[in-house]
């Protein structure tokens, strides 16, 4: 994809959102507040709280949806090589429409935070690949199809997925999928070419009903001459936009708190901290930055805490762009 593409994609990403932008307010660490929509990933969440909903509501001011240098990181046996002759693919799932059988509205803000994860992948120099509004089917035989690939000139693979969900599972258009059944495609023992790399799966989704009050604060790749075993399941990172059970919040107009604080993060930081200390930078700002604001009684005030699950075996470094 030439940067003349991803400016393309990016205008008409930026573009689609435009339609959906609403009033709502986010507090960021200025104590500044900022105009737009505030929602969230669940799954079919007017469904379940029918009463929340005011009578004549247009149900649009909240929803829920329920390495440093790479000439170093090769003496280094803790931390994942990077001399490669790409950095990898970014795969960016974004559903935004869904079959009116899921019961599940339309992802208004989507498209912003699809914008962001293609503008700030593609300098840290990934090639990028995006889908909009896939099937259940369509998600698993795209995921295939990439771990399918030869991935041996790459350093590694990153997969970011916007949608609905609930705990363990992600929606396609018309369902639900079980999210290992969609990430085991990369397993050790199925694609051969990403064995000892990083996998990285960053997922904007609901992972169940619980709302978060908050609390008051007082005052290297395997090497190919050795014939070294190592588990199926390493070299992962899952990072979930909330903590399991708990709701995840998406601005209407400004897009996910999860990516935007990811990608603001990662441009910030990349080729200075390692991967997992750019992740609790995340946290830091989804936590401490954030806090609903809604029109549906008991829905305001309420913060987010990202989850992020890693079973890497070394430091990762994203090189300096």
């Amino acid at each position: 994809m030439t940067n003349q593409d991803v400016n393309n994609l990016q205008e008409e990403l930026v573009l689609l959102s435009s339609k959906d932008k609403q009033n709502m307010a986010e507090l960021h660490d200025n104590g500044d507040v900022q105009r737009g929509g505030d929602t969230v990933d669940a799954l079919k969440f007017f469904t379940r709280r029918p009463k929340a909903e005011p009578k004549g509501s247009s149900r649009t001011a909240e929803e829920m949806d329920s390495a440093l240098s790479s000439n170093t990181a090769g003496s280094d046996p803790y931390r994942y090589n990077m001399d490669y002759p790409r950095m990898g693919t970014c795969l960016i799932i974004n559903n935004k429409n869904f079959h009116s059988s899921t019961g599940m509205s339309a992802r208004n803000g989507t498209d912003v935070d699809a914008a962001d994860a293609v503008k700030t992948f593609s300098k840290l120099g990934y090639k990028i690949n995006v889908a909009n509004d896939q099937t259940t089917e369509q998600m698993n035989k795209l995921l295939y199809t990439v771990s399918k690939e030869d991935h041996s000139d790459s350093a590694s693979f990153a997969c970011v997925l916007l949608s609905h969900g609930d705990e363990g599972v992600i929606y396609g258009t018309d369902g639900f999928e079980k999210l290992e059944q969609l990430t085991k495609h990369f397993k050790g023992d199925r694609c051969r070419s990403l064995v000892g790399k990083p996998k990285l799966f960053f997922i904007q989704a609901c992972r169940g009903s619980v709302l978060d009050e908050g609390s008051v604060i007082e005052t290297d790749s395997v090497d190919a001459q050795t014939s070294e075993r190592i588990p199926v399941e390493a070299d992962f990172l899952y990072a979930y936009s909330t903590a399991p059970g708990y709701y995840s919040w998406r601005n209407t107009q400004n897009g996910s708190w999860f990516m935007q604080s990811l990608c603001e993060m990662l441009l910030r930081f990349n080729g200075e901290l390692e991967l997992m200390q750019i992740m609790t930078r995340v946290n830091h700002k989804v936590a401490l930055s954030f806090e609903s604001a809604s029109n549906l009684p008991g829905y305001s005030g309420k913060k987010q805490i990202p989850c992020i699950v890693s079973m890497l075996t070394k430091d990762f470094y994203f090189p300096k762009n």
